[in-house]
């Protein structure tokens, strides 16, 4: 069996994915009340890390992705790949799963 270590600055999507790092789920409800893990929401917000080049259309040139590395953005609750890399918790998403840009 062999092992593979990834780090964040080796992941390169391709395609239409797009690499997110997850923002930290609410720890508290608005009221002060401290959340059990287990009524924890998943986060749908995401700072964009790395992006892919895109899909090719008819004449095989890549179409440009419209969010850049920094962004922060939302995107589909239940949409994409978790991955967990260094404690940190990551998700490869497709395009069509943002939803917005957030400034």
């Amino acid at each position: 069996m062999v092992t593979v270590s990834l780090q964040v600055a080796t992941v390169k999507p391709l395609g239409d994915r797009i690499f997110l790092k997850v923002s930290a789920p609410e720890e508290k409800t608005e009221g002060g009340i401290l959340l059990p893990d287990t009524a924890q929401e998943k986060p749908q917000i995401g700072e964009v890390i790395a992006v892919g080049p895109g899909n090719r259309n008819e004449n095989g040139v890549h179409q440009p992705i419209d969010v850049n590395v920094g962004d922060k953005v939302l995107y589909s609750k239940y949409s994409g790949t978790d991955i967990q890399m260094s404690n940190e918790d990551y998700v490869l998403v497709s395009e069509q799963d943002i939803l917005a840009t957030l400034a």
